[in-house]
This record gives C-alpha cells, sequence and structure tokens, in this order.
C-alpha cells in the first residue's frame, strides 16, 4: 500500500500540472485576443489614412482652384490691355519677364495640386481601401490556423497528462507489490529462524520414539516453508510484472514529456512568429509601404515641378538689368527714342551765308568771346564735375539701402520643440515696423537729396553742352582747333562707300574688328549698355558709307559700338536666321549630345544661301573668340546668347515668347561653341574668315580694304630685323593667354610664358623669340614689360 505522503505528494505534483495547464491555456486566448485588438487597430488605422487622405484632397483641389481663380485674375487683365503689340513687346523686359513666370508658376502650382488631389482620390484611398480589406481577410485564416495550433497543443498536453497518470499508477501498483514481496521474505526469514530453535531444544529421547517425532515435526516445518516459498514465488512474479509496466510507463512519460516541451517550445517561438509574420502581416506592411511611397512620390515630383517653376524665377530674378531693360525699351522703340534730325539753317531773305563770320570788326569780339567760353566751361566743368560725385556717392548710398540683403526668412521655418509662434520670430527680424519706418524715413530723405544732386548735374551738363557746342564753333571758326581740323581730316580720308557686292557688310566687320583689337576684355560687352547718342552717331556713319571705327583711334565707347552691331542685325528686314528653318532648328535644342546637336544644326543651314552662310561664319567665330574671354568680359557662351538670342532669331507669332527665346538662346549658345563643326571651312565654302585679329583672314594689319597676312609681314620684316638686331635691345613680355600658332612663322606659347620682343611687325603683330625660336607673336596676348614701344 502507498504511503499517505506519497499519496499526498502525488496530488500535488498533479495539481502542479493542472495549473501550469491552466496558465498555458489562458496564454492562448489571451494570444487570440492580442490579434484581434491588433487587427482592429489596423482596420482603424487604415480607415484614419483614407478619411485624412480624403479631406487633403478637398484641401488641395480647394487650393488648385483658388491659385486657378488668382493666375486667371491677373491674365485677364493682361489679356484685355488693348495695345497688344505694346504688351508683346513689354515681354522682353526683365521685370515683366519676372512677373510672367510668376503667373506661370501659380498655374503650374495649380495644375499639379490638382494632380494631387486626383492622385489621392484614386490612386492612395483605393490604396488603403484594398490594404483594409486584404488585412481582415486574412487575419480570418490566420486566426483559424491559430486556433488549430493551439487545439493541437491542446491536445499534446492532455496527452501528457493520460500519459503521467498512467505512469504514476503503474509505478505504485510496482511500489505495492515490492512492499508485498517484501513481507514474504520476511515471513521466510522468520519461519527458518523458528525451526533452528525448536531443534536446540528438544532433549534426547528413545531412539524409536527421537525419530518418530523429528519426522513429524519435519512434515509440519516443510509444509510451512512450501507455503511460504510458494507465495513469495508468486509476490514475486507479481512484483516483476508490474516492475516492468512501470518502466515502460515512465519511459512513455518521458517520452511524452520531451515531445511536450518541444511542441510548446516550438509554438511559442517559431509557431506565433510565424503565424503573425506570414499570415497575420502577410503583405501588410509591404501593401502599407506601395501606399505611403505614392504619397511620397506625388509630393516629391509635387516639390520638384515647384522647384522648377522656382529655379526658372530665380533665374529671372537674377536677370533683372536695369541697364540691359533700358537698352531693350531704347531698341524697341528706336523711332522714339532716336534723336531727331538736326535744325538746318533757315536763311532770310536771301542771305545764304550758313557760316559765323570770323572776319574784323567782329573777329576780336568772337576770340573774347570764345576766351570767355573757354574761362566759363573750367570753372562750369570743375563745379559740375564736385556735384556728380556727391551725386554718384548718394546713388551709391541709396543702393546699398535698396539692395540690402534682408530677403532670407529661412530663421523663420527653424521650429522647436516650444510653443514660440512664427510671428513672434518674425516680429524680431528686419522687418519689423520700426525698422521699416526708419528705413523708408532715411531712404526718402536720401531720395531727395539726390534728385536735388541730379537736377543740378543734369542742368550744369546742358549748360556745358550748350557753351562748349558754341565754344568749338568759334575755335572752329577761328582756326584754333588745328587738332580736331587734323582728326576730321584724317578720319574724311578713311570715308569709303560700301560696296553691294561686299561679303561681309562694312558695319560688321569695322565692329567686330574694333572689338577684337580694343574690347575683348571689357566687361559687360554686348550686355551694358552704351550711349544712344554714339550708338546713333556711329549707325548714321556707316548708312552714309563711312568707316567711324577705322584707324587705331580707341576714344569710342566699347558699349556703344556693341550697341551697333547687335543693332544692325535686329534692324535687319529679314533675320539672319529666317523664319521658316525656325523649328527644323529649335528641334535640334532637344538633343543632348552636342556633337550630335551640332550635326543637325549644320544640315538645317546648309540650306541657307552662301553669303548668309558667310556672314554667319564669321560672326559666330568673333563670338566664340569673344567667349574665350569670359574671365575677364563676364560673357561666357551663355551670356552671349542672351544678347544676341534676340537680334539673330525671331520667335514667331502664335508662340509663348518666354519658353521659345529660351530654346533660342540655347541654340545661339550651342552654335557659339560648336561654329567650326557646324559652318563650312574655305575649301567648302569660299569668302572671308574671321582672324583673331578681327579682320576677314589672317591679317597683320587688319583694314576692310587691302591687307597683308601675317606670313607676309614676316617676310618683309626679317632682313630688317637681322640688320637691326645689333641695335635694338629685345623687351621682355609676358604671355596674357594661350596661344596656338596658325602657321609656321606664328609662336605658340603658354600663359605666364616669358617672351623677347625686337621689333613691331604690325600694328598686331610683334617680331620676337619663344624657347630659341624666332617668329610672330601677336600683340593682344601679350603684357610688355616696363618698357613699351609706341
Amino acid at each position: 500500500m502507498t504511503s499517505p505522503a506519497k499519496f499526498k505528494k502525488d496530488k500535488e505534483i498533479i495539481a502542479e500540472y493542472d495549473t501550469q495547464v491552466k496558465e498555458i491555456r489562458a496564454q492562448l486566448t489571451e494570444q487570440m485576443k492580442c490579434l484581434d485588438q491588433q487587427c482592429e487597430l489596423r482596420v482603424q488605422l487604415l480607415q484614419d489614412l483614407q478619411d485624412f487622405f480624403r479631406k487633403k484632397a478637398e484641401i488641395e483641389m480647394d487650393y488648385s482652384r483658388n491659385l486657378e481663380k488668382l493666375a486667371e485674375r491677373f491674365l485677364a487683365k493682361t489679356r484685355s490691355t488693348k495695345d497688344q503689340q505694346f504688351k508683346k513687346d513689354q515681354n522682353v523686359l526683365s521685370p515683366v519677364n519676372c512677373w510672367n513666370l510668376l503667373l506661370n508658376q501659380v498655374k503650374r502650382e495649380s495644375r499639379d495640386h490638382t494632380t494631387l488631389s486626383d492622385i489621392y482620390l484614386n490612386n492612395i484611398i483605393p490604396r488603403f481601401v484594398q490594404v483594409s480589406e486584404d488585412s481582415g481577410r486574412l487575419f480570418k485564416k490566420s486566426k483559424e490556423v491559430g486556433q488549430q495550433l493551439q487545439d493541437d497543443l491542446m491536445k499534446v498536453l492532455n496527452e501528457l497528462y493520460s500519459v503521467m497518470k498512467t505512469y504514476h499508477m503503474y509505478n505504485a501498483d510496482s511500489i505495492s507489490a515490492q512492499s508485498k514481496l517484501k513481507e514474504a521474505e520476511k515471513q521466510e526469514e522468520k519461519q527458518i529462524g523458528k525451526s533452528v530453535k525448536q531443534e536446540d531444544r528438544q532433549t534426547p529421547r528413545s531412539p524409536d520414539s527421537t525419530a518418530n517425532v523429528r519426522i513429524e515435526e519435519k512434515h509440519v516445518r516443510r509444509s510451512s516453508v512450501k507455503k511460504i516459498e510458494k507465495m513469495k514465488e508468486k509476490r514475486q512474479a507479481k512484483y516483476t510484472e508490474n516492475k516492468l509496466k512501470a518502466i515502460k510507463a515512465r519511459n512513455e512519460y518521458l517520452l511524452a514529456l520531451e515531445a511536450t516541451n518541444a511542441s510548446v517550445f516550438k509554438y511559442y517561438i517559431h509557431d506565433l512568429s510565424d503565424i503573425i509574420d506570414q499570415c497575420c502581416d502577410l503583405g501588410y506592411h509591404a501593401s502599407l509601404n506601395r501606399a505611403l511611397r505614392t504619397f511620397l512620390s506625388a509630393e516629391l515630383n509635387l516639390e520638384q515641378s515647384k522647384h522648377e517653376g522656382l529655379d526658372a524665377i530665380e533665374n529671372a530674378v537674377e536677370n533683372l538689368d536695369a541697364t540691359s531693360d533700358k537698352q531693350r525699351l531704347m531698341e524697341m522703340y528706336n523711332n522714339v527714342f532716336c534723336p531727331p534730325m538736326k535744325f538746318e539753317f533757315q536763311p532770310h531773305m536771301g542771305d545764304m551765308a550758313s557760316q559765323l563770320c570770323a572776319q574784323q570788326p567782329v573777329q576780336s569780339e568772337l576770340v573774347q568771346r570764345c576766351q570767355q567760353l573757354q574761362s566759363r566751361l573750367s570753372t562750369l566743368k570743375i563745379e559740375n564735375e564736385e556735384v556728380k560725385k556727391t551725386m554718384e556717392a548718394t546713388l551709391q548710398t541709396i543702393q546699398d539701402i535698396v539692395t540690402v540683403e534682408d530677403f532670407d526668412v529661412s530663421d523663420c521655418f527653424q521650429y522647436s520643440n516650444s510653443m514660440e509662434s512664427v510671428k513672434s520670430t518674425v516680429s524680431e527680424t528686419f522687418m519689423s515696423k520700426p525698422s521699416i519706418a526708419k528705413r523708408r524715413a532715411n531712404q526718402q530723405e536720401t531720395e531727395q537729396f539726390y534728385f536735388t544732386k541730379m537736377k543740378e548735374y543734369l542742368e550744369g551738363r546742358n549748360l556745358i553742352t550748350k557753351l562748349q557746342a558754341k565754344h568749338d564753333l568759334l575755335q572752329k571758326t577761328l582756326g584754333e582747333s588745328q587738332r580736331t581740323d587734323c582728326s576730321l581730316a584724317r578720319r574724311s580720308s578713311t570715308v569709303r562707300k560700301q560696296d553691294s557686292s561686299q561679303a561681309i557688310p562694312l558695319v560688321v566687320e569695322s565692329c567686330i574688328r574694333f572689338i577684337s583689337r580694343h574690347g575683348l576684355q571689357h566687361e559687360g560687352i554686348f550686355r551694358v549698355s552704351g550711349s544712344q547718342v554714339e550708338v546713333n552717331d556711329i549707325k548714321n556713319a556707316f548708312e552714309r558709307g563711312e568707316d567711324p571705327l577705322a584707324g587705331d583711334q580707341n576714344d569710342h565707347d566699347m558699349d556703344s559700338i556693341a550697341g551697333v552691331l547687335k543693332l544692325y542685325f535686329r534692324g535687319l528686314e529679314h533675320p539672319l536666321f529666317p523664319k521658316d528653318i525656325f523649328h527644323d532648328l529649335i528641334g535640334c535644342v532637344t538633343m543632348d549630345n552636342l556633337q550630335e546637336r551640332a550635326v543637325h544644326i549644320r544640315k538645317v543651314l546648309l540650306v541657307l544661301p552662301k553669303p548668309t552662310l558667310i556672314i554667319m561664319r564669321y560672326l559666330f567665330a568673333f563670338l566664340n573668340h569673344l567667349s574665350q574671354f569670359s574671365e575677364e568680359n563676364m560673357m561666357d557662351p551663355y551670356n552671349l546668347a542672351i544678347c544676341f538670342g534676340p537680334s539673330l532669331m525671331s520667335v514667331p507669332e502664335g508662340h509663348d515668347q518666354v519658353s521659345c527665346q529660351a530654346h533660342v538662346n540655347e541654340l545661339i549658345k550651342t552654335i557659339i561653341i560648336q561654329h567650326e563643326n557646324i559652318f563650312p571651312n574655305p575649301r567648302e565654302l569660299e569668302g572671308p574668315i574671321y582672324s583673331r585679329g578681327g579682320s576677314m583672314e589672317d591679317y597683320c594689319d587688319s583694314t576692310h580694304g587691302e591687307t597683308t597676312s601675317a606670313e607676309d609681314c614676316a617676310q618683309d620684316v626679317t632682313t630688317e630685323h637681322h640688320t637691326s638686331d645689333d641695335e635694338c635691345e629685345p623687351i621682355e613680355a609676358i604671355a596674357k593667354f594661350d596661344y596656338v600658332g596658325r602657321t609656321a612663322r606664328e609662336l605658340s606659347f603658354k600663359k605666364g610664358a616669358s617672351l623677347l620682343l625686337y621689333q613691331r611687325a604690325s600694328d598686331d603683330w610683334w617680331e620676337g623669340r619663344h624657347n630659341g625660336i624666332d617668329g610672330l607673336i601677336p600683340h593682344q596676348y601679350i603684357v610688355v614689360q616696363d618698357t613699351l614701344i609706341s
């Protein structure tokens, strides 16, 4: 029989097992509840996302409509302008360009936000609906799988319980059989002990009687021992049987225990994770990722589109240039701003004398008057120069006020965790009311002083102009301006009539020659406006067949000469680039490869007449040469294209002027860079070509008439150089730029190279030496050290 202590312990073990199973069952129940809650949260999250994007789509659509109304409001005002030609002309001005781009940006943003709203409604929200449906459906199936796994786990636990109970039962039977066997063994030992004692206590008797007694006692003892032995054998067999059953039951229990622990471990460590990953979360995160990346793609493309528009506006803002706008305005309305014809002398009553009378008795009076004017002019010029300096200093002060860099508001967008509002941040910036009021007062006071000085300066300059004209006429009449007369005589000797058969127009060749000689490093060439008066004077001289830029005088305003060249091409009745090839040329701009683009441009241009191609080749070779000095003149190919694009190629009517002009500028820039690959060489197209001296060939002395090549100049001066080599000391010079010789007589050198100059070969060339080799050195590419030969 099992002792009470062992029985109690068995009950405690079973109770502990039941408690553990109950805890596991409770965990399994809570697991299902947790997954249910997770599913509900996902459904709620997806519903919130749908509601959010639906509302955001409405906001985006409202914002888009408001932007559209805003743009249409001001575009309608622009379209209602009666003078459409005036409106078209104004579009080339940089402020109007900024305004047009700003309105275009608003329309662009309106379209973009409409697109964004459509993406929210028809793309992102349906994605969230689909994810929600898929999540609910997959969770139900996942729950079924999880429930099945839990049922299997409980089945394993129940099996373990049954095996354990069987083991406990067989083990109890084995213990009971063992106890009975031990009792039988004790009885056997006790019986044997009794038999030995009885034999020892017996007294000797007669042999017969003793033998009978012993036989009887032995018979009794044997009977008793046999019974005990038989009972022991039975109990031994029973114990052996129960012991075997207990061992087998314990083996089964240990095997079941190991399997159960493995199953429990697998369920908690692997099955639960697999259910969550591969069932409950099947595609959820990936689908949500795709939906939100659609949102990100839409927003990023919106930002990219906005940045592209803002970059265009920023470029237009960078190109806000009062000087260029003034030049464009005067070019657009040349008939308005062009000086009128000079007033001619109107004779009275047949008096045909149109010259000052310098004969006695008025000669002395004229001389005295000329001296008085000279004295008065000297005083006025000094006074007016002082007024000009004060005016310029005041103008600089105003420019400093209006160009102060107060436009950076990035600090206003630096949000922190504090509750400080953006409004409080802005109130402390440069745009605060007290600061604005003070600046406005200072600005207006300075402006008032500036206009006072400006008026004083203009009045003084007008007076000087009138007195100077009288003085010059008196000097001319009295014969006291010999230098001026000589200059006029020299200039008149260079007057030439334009030959109608000439390949390069006189105005083009002369302006380019002058700029090549004196203006390659002139900052802002073709971009800065010159004097409108001088522009008109030079233009009128060319129209009369004269060449006002002949000779080596450098007393002309470089910007005015550049303005004459641009004005010539702008004023052509037929643009240099005909309108009938506009679309073919613009189509070339869309090609990314520059070489391929140049090939297609060449094909389009080769259909043009030869005279036009010759002028184009000459002009663009010059512009390419000029762009090589962009570090000094600030005019790279793109800047030159901006200046020449409108003059060389007009945008046909009915096209967007802003976008088309950008394509035109890109086309002109490409031709400047690739001019050697685009235009035929002299062997393919006979005619004058531009050389770096500004002439139409490799000239030493660049004039519009007879010319001499650099090679010829070298041959002419070779003998002279060798004969005078002993008499003249060489002059040291430093190379300003790299130069590659184009003939055997021209020297090649790098920037900064040291050169020896023997003597002038012409105005544009020196006879000199570099690295032990004698040859020709271009004057424009060197700086003469200390001593210069005039």
